[in-house]
């Protein structure tokens, strides 16, 4: 049934420039549909999950891909998100994660531990609970994986706040209510510091700093008394 609702909700998210993350179907509240999404960088504001909706309803009600009564829930993966395409495990490496396994792998199922991205067909993963003596570094094959997703953290947080803020203004230049950048603006590097640089005086100021000070005015005075400057070189 998820797959059917995939399959019309698919080509409509991705006209309207978003990608479709997971369709979850569940008994909850009679039947309810659940779809999952997210813009190309990540973020998803509540002004996204309106246009779906109101963009997908009519398709699903000509499409008819449930044949019983349902609820839409349109939503966004949130900040602990699951990994669920192969770029997701590529773009959130790095982070940490715990992932489920459907079969057993080592005689255990749950992993935790930081994400090292994609290798092949599976997932590399640095375990943060290993025992003295064993590796701590794992494959997990992606198609054994029954459901991975990120582990709240400070680093975490900030990045998606990041997204949200870059999110956030770019609708709000959509909706003509912040002006457009500058052609010449600079984008921000989140990754180089935003501490301020220190100023620097003018070369002209440099050249025409003050020369009656108390050092010039011995200076010239050793030199009038034909005195050597110790200060100067031969």
């Amino acid at each position: 049934m998820a797959a059917r609702v995939s399959a019309v909700a698919g080509p409509v998210l991705q006209g309207m420039g978003y990608r479709l993350v997971r369709i979850k179907i569940s008994g909850e509240s009679g039947c309810t549909v659940q779809i999952m999404a997210e813009r190309p960088d990540g973020s998803m504001q509540i002004e996204d999950c309106e246009a779906i909706s109101r963009a997908l309803s009519p398709v699903l009600d000509v499409a008819d891909p449930i044949d019983r009564a349902y609820r839409l829930e349109i939503s966004s993966p949130g900040i602990d998100r699951p990994l669920v395409r192969r770029s997701d495990f590529e773009r959130y490496a790095g982070h940490l994660v715990k992932i489920e396994m459907a079969v057993t792998v080592s005689g255990r199922k749950r992993f935790r531990g930081t994400l090292g991205g994609i290798e092949g067909n599976a997932v590399r993963l640095h375990r943060d609970d290993t025992p003295a003596g064993e590796d701590a570094d794992m494959m997990l094959v992606m198609e054994d994986i029954a459901d991975a997703r990120l582990v709240l953290t400070d680093e975490l947080i900030a990045e998606s706040m990041r997204r949200g803020k870059a999110a956030e203004r770019e609708l709000r230049r959509n909706l003509g209510l912040e002006p457009p950048p500058p052609p010449h603006a600079r984008k921000s590097d989140p990754s180089k510091s935003n501490k301020p640089k220190p100023k620097l005086k003018p070369e002209s100021v440099r050249k025409n700093a003050p020369k009656n000070t108390k050092q010039h005015r011995l200076a010239a005075e050793r030199e009038r008394r034909g005195e050597i400057d110790p200060t100067r070189g031969d």
